[in-house]
């Protein structure tokens, strides 16, 4: 980026092609050190901040002949190139989703340390507790089936499972 950016003309533009020439290649001359080393602090990379500066002065280019009216060109160029970072921005971050999948993988290591600490903890309950638990929340048995499987009253097993939960709740809270 040492070099300012160069318009090309073909063979022979009219003279008032060739003042709106010189005058951006003025523009891009004044600019240049600036945009880049403000896009090199935004971006953090020197390749990035040099993508985004000849972007943004292309965009410039393409509307010159109104731009160089304007009160500030300086300004609409820094804004031109913002909203060129802010895009790419969004584009990387779609990328960026896509490539992993919208959810969070899950850490098999998490998965077996959370099934050793809620196994740890169902074990420390008491077994009339235990087996109404594992009857009716985890086989899906209703009270009353489970009644008949455990030989006691519906009743009975809901408050055992109950009971089962919230001593369950707290020996989780207890090894985390």
């Amino acid at each position: 980026m040492d070099e300012p950016l160069r318009v090309m003309g073909g063979s022979g533009p009219p003279a008032a092609a060739l003042a709106e020439t010189a005058s951006f290649e003025g523009f891009v001359i004044d600019n240049q050190a600036r945009l880049f080393g403000s896009l090199c602090l935004m971006t953090g990379s020197r390749h990035e901040a040099e993508e985004i500066a000849q972007e943004a002065f292309v965009r410039v280019l393409e509307r010159w002949d109104r731009v160089q009216r304007l009160d500030d060109p300086t300004g609409y160029l820094f804004v031109t190139a913002l909203n060129v970072f802010r895009r790419r921005l969004r584009r990387a971050g779609i990328a960026l989703r896509r490539s992993i999948g919208a959810e969070p993988s899950e850490d098999a290591f998490d998965a077996v340390e959370d099934r050793e600490v809620v196994l740890s903890a169902l074990a420390r309950l008491p077994m009339e507790q235990r087996a109404a638990l594992v009857v009716t929340a985890l086989l899906g048995y209703s009270s009353e089936e489970a009644g008949r499987m455990l030989g006691a009253r519906p009743s009975t097993i809901r408050a055992r499972a109950t009971r089962a939960r919230t001593t369950l709740r707290d020996l989780i809270r207890e090894e985390r």
